[in-house]
């Protein structure tokens, strides 16, 4: 189930709970209740920490999700609904509203967690839970990519809480190139999204440079509300402008790729640029064409290049048309020792 559904289920928890005024409400009878709630939808144990109710509340209390709910503690314990006639259910949207939305929130739902609809996924928990409860669901009509198998999704919800309270967090994580778990404290900044695998960008530390980790190697993470977050002026826009994917070699200037692009997949690369800075300088009379990127190389760059095949040559710069070079020698390579295996 998405992380968005779960928070949904526990936002609906909470409200069910301090709807009942003739009951005391403490923070463990509310995990306990959400747990046994999610328990109920899933059929298995879902694990909720202290601080994601806490979340969960302050969440709830703001503008955020638009419920602005007027929940109080007392005796310095207990929580409870100022307004007693007070619940999140009350969301005032029209027959006709629930009509255009509907399909629209079938759509929007396949961009799983927060994938290119950051800004709108807390306001899909609400419409999802409105228009479904009034509306008979219909299958929708439009597609759109999709990887619900990979590593790590169970993780956006708490990282994106984290960013957006600004709360410094423990990493527990193993790259692929390591043999062990390293545990360090990390500022996050942004979620970011290349190629249907998630990335967490930010920092160590202050002196340190920008950095992303994938969520597919993240073991654990925990919240530490003791150590200041760093503050930044984090600019995603700019920081990414001359990249493709995640990778920005920092200290690197962008340079000018000359491509030439053969007749099979010049209307793919014009209709689809390679990257916004794509410029085309020539188109042959073959119908290939030959196109400028100013970019600074990386891994998700000559991967994407490599994927053309033969489709693609690299005239410059020199030093990378002899790195594609080298990699494509080397696979031949494999072929051919194949080949003559075989013979």
């Amino acid at each position: 189930m998405s992380q968005n559904k779960n928070a949904l289920i526990r936002y609906k928890t909470i409200d069910k709970c301090l709807q009942n005024k003739y009951r005391q409400w403490t923070l463990e009878d509310l995990i306990e209740c959400c747990s046994e709630a999610l328990f109920e939808y899933e059929g298995r144990e879902n694990p909720i920490s202290k601080r994601t109710i806490q979340m969960d509340i302050q969440l709830m209390r703001s503008e955020k999700l638009g419920y602005n709910a007027p929940i109080v503690v007392y005796d310095k314990k207990y929580y409870k609904y100022e307004d007693e006639e007070f619940s999140i259910t009350d969301i005032p949207l029209t027959e006709t509203d629930m009509n255009v939305l509907t399909e629209t929130v079938s759509m929007l739902k396949q961009f799983k967690d927060f994938s290119l609809f950051s800004d709108v996924s807390d306001i899909l928990q609400r419409l999802e839970d409105k228009i479904y409860a009034e509306k008979s669901h219909t299958k929708p009509v439009i597609y759109l990519d999709k990887n619900e198998n990979l590593k790590g999704l169970h993780f956006l919800d708490e990282i994106y809480q984290a960013i957006i309270k600004k709360v410094a967090i423990v990493i527990t994580y193993k790259s692929f190139k390591s043999r062990e778990e390293t545990k360090f404290h990390f500022h996050p900044f942004i979620l970011k999204e290349f190629n249907n695998r998630w990335f967490l960008v930010g920092k160590k530390k202050s002196a340190q440079p920008i950095t992303n980790l994938a969520l597919d190697r993240i073991i654990a993470i925990d919240y530490d509300f003791n150590l200041p977050y760093i503050e930044e002026d984090f600019d995603a826009d700019l920081f990414y402008k001359n990249v493709i994917g995640v990778t920005v070699n920092q200290g690197l200037q962008p340079r000018r790729i000359e491509l030439w692009i053969d007749v099979v997949n010049a209307p793919y690369v014009l209709t689809k640029p390679l990257h916004s800075s794509q410029r085309l300088i020539k188109e042959n009379e073959d119908g290939s064409i030959i196109v400028h990127l100013f970019i600074l190389p990386n891994y998700e760059m000559e991967r994407m290049l490599l994927g053309f095949g033969d489709g693609i040559e690299i005239l410059h710069p020199e030093n990378l048309r002899n790195r594609m070079q080298k990699i494509l020698q080397k696979a031949l390579s494999k072929y051919e020792l194949d080949n003559n295996s075989a013979l």
